[in-house]
């Protein structure tokens, strides 16, 4: 089981952050003792589908259950603007296997994200509704702002130590969110941020399908055109932030490109999160590995452990946007995180239900004492 630890007095902090003191219309509350009830976070992004089922302990949760597939939900999306057939029918497939896993861990409270395939996509809406009538799961289709949001609350506490402004960074399958946060307290000041539609699948198919026999040219030639795609998108949010940059830059980085480029790093015959979540990387390190990535036959790249079939088409375009934010925000170090928005979930749906009990305990006391 995973310890997921938030910082002293997270819980009360994320439920201001999240702007309510009882949970959104649509969650269920526990009917039994708060800290012995199971919580659960489903995050359908563009390439993958994710659940964590958590338990409270104290100021910190316990993971008691899991399930992460790649679903591809956005393959095609960036040609025809809809949703496949054949991805929606991954997806759900992935969902009904998600609700089984919430009915039989009894959980109360939970809540289900979608983000941007379904933002962007034209039939996300009829999607939507046929998820809810085949596995009773009510996805909620959320902003890219709350997806930075969530995304900084869940993975925020691995940020190193240091003084001044930090980015927060997120890859996605669909979209890439950037972050800039004053640290301190239990949530982080987001100070500015940026969200552009380029994620390891839409970027990959809008600057389209490698060749297998590709030269050393071609392959150099697609991602430097990748990499313009991506430096023009963040130009201005570059230009805005210079002036925040200071001596001490600190970087943070959740995604599957970051924990896939750190299992390289690290040569790992196979995903070790505990060696992964948590871990600094040297910058440059991280820069050459993406350089040795993208130059690679795509056989190269299937060949390499932690990378395989699944990752070897996709993980050029996450290099390419990486290399991108390094540009951005030159710090030394890279941090890494095996955690990001289901944890944000998690923390914001914890720390709302338990000061919305602690509210009805008041309430109730108040109401003993009129009596």
């Amino acid at each position: 089981m995973a310890d997921h630890s938030p910082p002293e007095q997270l819980r009360s902090a994320a439920s201001k952050a999240n702007g309510t003191t009882q949970p959104p219309e649509g969650w269920r509350r526990p009917p039994h003792n708060h800290y012995r009830q199971a919580y659960a976070a489903i995050d359908l992004g563009t390439n993958n589908c994710r659940l964590l089922i958590a338990r409270p302990t104290s100021e910190n949760f316990i993971v008691i259950d899991a399930f992460s597939r790649v679903v591809r939900l956005g393959e095609g999306l960036a040609q025809s603007g809809r949703l496949s057939d054949a991805a929606m029918d991954r997806a759900v497939g992935a969902l009904k296997i998600c609700a089984e896993k919430l009915r039989r861990r009894n959980v109360h409270l939970a809540r289900s994200v979608a983000t941007e395939a379904c933002r962007r996509a034209s039939n996300g809406a009829s999607f939507i509704e046929r998820v809810q009538r085949e596995t009773g799961i009510l996805l909620d289709v959320i902003s890219a702002q709350e997806e930075a949001r969530l995304a900084v609350l869940g993975c925020h506490i691995l940020l190193e130590d240091g003084i001044g402004p930090a980015m927060i960074f997120d890859i996605g399958g669909g979209s890439t969110e950037l972050v800039l946060i004053e640290p301190g307290g239990p949530v982080p000041r987001i100070i500015d941020w940026q969200s552009v539609p380029w994620g390891v699948v839409s970027l990959t198919e809008t600057v389209g399908p490698e060749k297998e026999d590709a030269d050393d040219e071609e392959r150099a030639a697609r991602y430097a055109e990748m990499r313009r795609i991506v430096s023009e998108s963040f130009a201005a949010f570059a230009a805005r932030i210079e002036g925040h940059r200071a001596p001490d830059l600190r970087l943070l980085g959740t995604s599957g490109t970051v924990t896939t480029l750190a299992s390289v790093h690290l040569e790992l015959p196979q995903y070790d999160r505990n060696a992964i979540d948590g871990l600094v990387v040297p910058s440059d390190s991280m820069r050459d590995i993406a350089t040795r990535l993208s130059s690679m036959a795509p056989p190269q790249r299937r060949g390499l452990p932690c990378i395989g079939n699944e990752r070897a088409d996709l993980v050029v375009a996450g290099c390419a946007i990486l290399e991108t934010i390094l540009d951005i925000w030159p710090a030394p170090r890279l941090g890494v995180a095996d955690r990001g928005i289901r944890e944000g979930i998690l923390r914001s749906l914890m720390a709302a239900d338990a000061e919305g009990s602690q509210a009805r305990a008041e309430l109730k006391r108040a109401r003993q004492g009129e009596a």
